[in-house]
């Protein structure tokens, strides 16, 4: 969401924009697909390339997510030489895909500065700087420094119509600039109180903040209003974190409002923070797909990772959900697979608790993400040099587990959640 925030704080200021989506599935000269099914998720679209060297004994093939290069060049041509390219990469084992991106920028603009930003540029600064092939490399919230970036390069100086430092003074981001738009992400709040072990979020957004909740509701107002958009995908870190003040009066609002439109929670809510009252709004507010953050079932070893949750509350939590209204199917408990020194019979156990509670337990691979707690473990533990190349730290090849760890494994784990 970055990227079009930045976009329509730039379209507000008087910028003129050209906006390419390298990761488009709606791309014209892409495979059609339906594009309301799942609620509009899907796919990316990927390409095979060579496996880096350090990788050569996985098994899977390696490929690239987005579009055809070719696709990427001719879109390039279409659109109006710029005075500035800002780019954005999500994840920090995509660098490939960036170098390959800012190559392809070089040659149809080989005199326009290119500027990196967001989580990849955020997490690995000095191998951004090294080997993304962005002229510039930028940290931290774009917001704070935008508009004198573009001034600086475009020769036309302005004064900020926006506080970066309030969330309510922020334009919406620029979904019209999207070929299609099926869904929305909200963000309601930036940041987290929190700092678990395995999570950057804390260094990523070290304040947090929160819009007022009728401003949220305006804007959920206007992409189902102007553009018909029915799901809305809730993109905070901590959602339900203080819910009295924020998403309660915000989903009273909502259900006020008698909005005929639906809500998920694909970055999970925090269970302690799950009341009868909030199950009971969430129900009524339309929301279809609640994940739970609840990480691992081996609570008595929960002070490794965070203390966000303890099995009583997690049984509370899942009690109120269903009380309320939700059917299990709609209710997922997220599981990390994959972190330094963990047991398989600990993850098998998990999935079992997940279960035995009528939950979907849904396996997110464990990613070693620098900045935070667990990278120096992470680092120790790994079959790879995880400092040496962010490449070794893609999810993919679960690079924390140890000697014992097999592709057999993995694919017993997968079935014993999936039954």
């Amino acid at each position: 969401m970055g990227l079009l925030y930045l976009a329509s704080i730039l379209q507000s200021h008087g910028f003129n924009i050209s906006y390419i989506d390298c990761l488009d599935r709606f791309h014209p000269k892409a495979p059609q697909t339906d594009p309301y099914a799942r609620y509009g998720r899907g796919s990316y679209i990927k390409t095979r390339i060579p496996k880096p060297s350090g990788l050569k004994d996985i098994p899977r093939n390696f490929t690239r997510y987005g579009i055809k290069k070719k696709w990427f060049r001719d879109d390039l041509l279409s659109i109006p030489k710029p005075d500035l390219v800002l780019m954005t990469s999500m994840m920090t084992y995509w660098y490939p895909g960036v170098q390959e991106t800012t190559g392809v920028i070089k040659e149809i603009f080989p005199d326009v500065t290119i500027v990196l930003g967001g989580i990849y540029a955020s997490l690995c600064h000095e191998h951004a700087q090294d080997y993304s092939g962005a002229h510039r490399i930028e940290t931290g919230p774009g917001e704070e420094y935008i508009l004198k970036l573009a001034g600086d390069y475009t020769g036309f100086p302005v004064t900020a119509k926006f506080d970066p430092a309030v969330l309510d003074t922020y334009p919406y981001p620029a979904f019209h600039l999207q070929r299609k738009t099926i869904y929305i992400p909200l963000l309601t709040s930036k940041g987290c109180p929190f700092a678990c072990k395995y999570c950057a979020a804390h260094f990523l957004n070290p304040k947090r903040m929160v819009r007022n909740s009728e401003s949220v509701v305006e804007e959920i107002k206007y992409w189902h209003e102007k553009y018909r958009v029915e799901d809305f995908v809730f993109y905070d870190d901590a959602l339900l974190v203080d819910a009295e003040k924020h998403a309660v009066p915000m989903l009273e609002s909502i259900i006020k409002a008698g909005l005929k439109v639906r809500f998920h929670t694909p970055n999970a809510v925090h269970i302690r923070e799950i009341s009868s009252q909030t199950a009971r709004l969430m129900f009524q507010a339309g929301f279809k797909t609640v994940r739970l953050g609840l990480e691992t079932a081996a609570f008595n070893m929960r002070n490794e990772l965070d203390k966000k949750v303890t099995a009583a509350e997690f049984e509370r939590a899942v009690t109120y959900l269903k009380e309320a209204g939700f059917k299990k199917e709609l209710i997922g408990a997220y599981l990390l697979t994959g972190l330094p020194g963990q047991e398989m019979k600990s993850i098998e156990d998990s999935i079992k608790t997940v279960r035995q509670n009528q939950v979907t337990p849904i396996l997110a691979h464990y990613s070693p993400i620098p900045h935070t707690a667990l990278w120096s473990n992470a680092v120790v533990s790994s079959r790879y040099d995880l400092e040496s190349d962010p490449v070794f730290t893609n999810n993919a090849i679960f690079p924390c587990l140890d000697e014992r760890f097999s592709w057999q494994t993995i694919s017993h784990l997968k079935k014993l959640a999936a039954k």
